[in-house]
C-alpha cells in the first residue's frame, strides 16, 4: 500500500519590502496580513506542515505567534532580485537536509489575504486529478479587458497592443492573469526546474476576488474593501 504524500505549505515572507513598508505584517482588518495565510493554510487540514521562510526576526515571530513553523531566518534569495522560487526551494532544501522531507509543495503568497481554505483544497484536487508536476492559480480578467489594451506617449497618441478592429467584449476569447495566490509542484520536479513554471505547468483558476495580489498602497485599500463585503470577514468579526 502506497504511503500518503506529504504536503508542506511555504509562505515566503521578504522582511524588506518597499511600496509597503513592512508589508507582510502590516495591519489587515485587526491582523498583520501573513495571518490570514497561515490560517487558511492550517484550516486548509492538508498540511503536515506550514513553514514560513523570512529573512526577518520580526516576521518570523509574528509567524510562529499564529501558528506556523519557522525553521530558521534565511540568508539565500532574500534580496529585491531573487525570484520567490529561490527561497521556497533553499528552504525545502533546508529542511530536507535535517531528515524532513515532503513530496508536494505549495507556495502561498502572504499578499493574498482573500485566498480560503477552500481554495487551498480546490487546488490541491485540481492538481491530484491532473498529470502535470506544477500548477498555478490564475484568475479571468473582467472589466479589465487586456484586449483592449493600449499605450500612449507623451502626447497622448496610442498604440494597441492587439491589432485589429475592436471587437464586443462578448466576442472576445477569456484572457487570464496568473496570481501568486497558490502554486503547487512536486517537490524533486520544482528543485530540478528551479522555477514554478516547469514542463508541462498548468493553471488552476481561481476567483478573481480571491486572489488578489497586494504590491503597494492602492492594492492593499482594493484588498481591504473587497475583504470587508465577504463571509470570511463577517465570521471573523463574530
Amino acid at each position: 500500500m502506497n504511503s500518503p504524500e506529504r504536503l508542506v505549505a511555504v509562505i515566503p515572507a521578504r522582511g524588506g519590502s518597499t511600496r509597503i513598508p513592512r508589508k507582510n505584517i502590516v495591519d489587515f482588518h485587526g491582523r498583520p496580513l501573513i495571518a490570514w495565510t497561515i490560517d487558511a493554510a492550517l484550516e486548509s487540514g492538508i498540511f503536515q506542515d506550514v513553514v514560513v521562510s523570512t529573512d526577518d526576526e520580526e516576521i518570523a515571530a509574528v509567524s510562529r505567534a499564529y501558528g506556523a513553523s519557522v525553521p530558521g531566518l534565511r540568508t539565500d534569495a532574500a534580496d529585491d532580485h531573487s525570484p520567490v522560487s529561490d527561497a521556497t526551494i533553499a528552504t525545502l532544501l533546508g529542511m530536507a537536509s535535517g531528515g524532513n522531507e515532503f513530496d508536494v509543495v505549495f507556495q502561498l503568497f502572504p499578499v493574498c489575504p482573500l485566498r480560503t481554505d477552500q481554495d487551498i483544497v480546490d487546488a490541491h484536487e485540481f492538481f491530484r486529478g491532473s498529470d502535470a508536476d506544477f500548477v498555478l492559480s490564475c484568475y479571468a480578467f473582467n472589466w479589465m479587458n487586456p484586449w483592449w489594451a493600449f499605450t500612449k506617449d507623451e502626447h497622448g497618441i496610442g498604440e494597441k497592443l492587439f491589432p485589429g478592429p475592436t471587437k464586443r467584449s462578448q466576442d472576445l476569447r477569456t484572457l487570464y492573469g496568473p496570481t501568486g495566490a497558490i502554486w503547487i509542484a512536486r517537490t524533486a520536479a520544482l528543485v530540478e526546474a528551479g522555477t514554478f513554471y516547469g514542463p508541462g505547468h498548468k493553471f488552476w483558476e481561481i476567483d478573481w476576488r480571491h486572489g488578489v495580489d497586494i504590491d503597494d498602497a492602492d492594492d492593499l485599500d482594493f484588498a481591504a474593501t473587497l475583504f470587508a463585503l465577504t463571509d470570511r470577514s463577517a465570521e471573523t468579526a463574530g
